[in-house]
């Protein structure tokens, strides 16, 4: 849908192209072979006001429409993966439950700053025990008059490690299931919160992600995000709008992993000839193309049906799964097209491959997009 794009979203893709062209790809090898958390870029992207981007101008954010948002994030994600993922947390998993569901005072003290990049947030709801049936999470939150205490562990939480706040969901009665899930707002420094164990990855290496400890974690009730049971209502709804960020994320690495591929083929002789003129390349290029370009309809697709106000669950899902899995299909090709050198860390392909494959773990794997997909395709028949 690039050719529905207004001219200020124009400007502003070729706007963050060229500031990832000069500021975040220089770096990305770097930061991925040290495994080094990207804090020296987030002042920059907070000073072009990519930190917060669909959050409203009272907030602290650009009040940009969620198209924007992924031309920007596509941009991002093909310069370095990593550092895309920790904007896209903060954005669409931290700010946005917050500008849908905070009130008005919880949002000025833990929206405002975050917006502005001043901050940083996370989103934890994933537990060793449960990751794609939420509803079965066992961290608690007790009740003691005005403060609750939660108890448990999460893991898998991108941001944790430099997080200044986080979202975390408990249940408030296991026996209630989903129906006892509730959202808290927990500051780094609040009692009882301790960071865990740091994990090492195999892709998005700069990333930081880790387990969150809570040991009677003191959390004041004006903390609570919604009601008591709101929590999964939240959960979910965050995760929609959090799959069309991961559908571009997906979609910029394919874009890289293609962009290398395309060009090698036109310098590497065999044969006294480019590589590029065998067929066997063309039609790996080919397809490289065609993915990527569905990819994006896709992902621009949904970010329009949520810039309009209408469903795109089933849009969100669909962007997701197919980006995710064209993107790990590029990127493998992409490597095929390299030969050796696309084995070598010397070349950036490599860290593509690897940062591919999470796009189809996390914000819901793909077989929980396909159940997302189908449960809605029958239920527009009424099945």
């Amino acid at each position: 849908m690039d050719f529905a794009l207004s001219d200020d979203q124009r400007m502003l893709q070729a706007a963050v192209r060229d500031f990832c062209l000069k500021e975040i790809a220089p770096t990305a090898e770097r930061l991925d072979s040290t495994s080094t958390f990207p804090g020296e870029h987030l002042p920059k992207l907070a000073a072009m006001g990519l930190m917060g981007m669909t959050v409203p101008s009272e907030w602290g954010g650009a009040g940009s429409d969620m198209l924007s948002y992924v031309l920007a994030l596509e941009e991002l994600s093909a310069a370095c993966a990593s550092t895309a993922v920790t904007m896209s947390v903060n954005n669409s998993l931290y700010c946005g439950p917050l500008c849908r569901f905070a009130t008005e005072a919880q949002k000025a003290r833990y929206l405002t700053s975050f917006a502005r990049g001043e901050q940083l947030g996370a989103y934890a709801l994933s537990e060793p025990s449960c990751g794609s049936d939420p509803a079965a999470l066992e961290t608690i939150a007790q009740r003691e008059g005005d403060v609750y205490y939660l108890t448990g562990r999460k893991n898998f939480i991108t941001n944790g490690p430099h997080a200044d706040a986080m979202i975390i969901f408990t249940t408030v009665d296991k026996t209630r299931k989903h129906k006892g899930i509730t959202a808290f707002i927990v500051e780094k420094g609040f009692e009882g919160f301790a960071i865990g164990k740091i994990e090492k990855k195999l892709g998005i290496r700069a990333s930081s992600t880790s387990e969150v400890v809570l040991d009677r974690c003191r959390v004041p009730v004006a903390n609570r995000l919604g009601n008591e049971g709101d929590g999964f209502t939240i959960a979910m709804h965050t995760l929609d709008d959090g799959r069309i960020g991961i559908a571009t994320q997906a979609l910029g690495i394919g874009r890289a992993a293609y962009t290398v591929a395309r060009q090698y083929a036109t310098e590497r002789y065999a044969f006294g000839q480019p590589i590029a003129t065998f067929q066997a390349i063309q039609w790996k290029l080919a397809d490289m193309a065609m993915k990527l370009e569905a990819g994006r309809l896709l992902v621009h697709q949904a970010a329009w049906l949520a810039d309009q106000g209408h469903p795109f669950v089933k849009e969100a899902a669909m962007a997701k799964l197919f980006n995710s899995e064209a993107a790990n299909w590029i990127a493998k090709e992409a490597v095929q097209v390299l030969g050796g050198f696309g084995y070598l860390c010397d070349f950036p392909v490599e860290r593509y491959f690897r940062d591919a494959k999470i796009t189809e773990i996390y914000e819901g794997t793909s077989e929980i997009q396909r159940l997302v997909i189908a449960r809605q395709v029958l239920k527009e028949l009424g099945g």
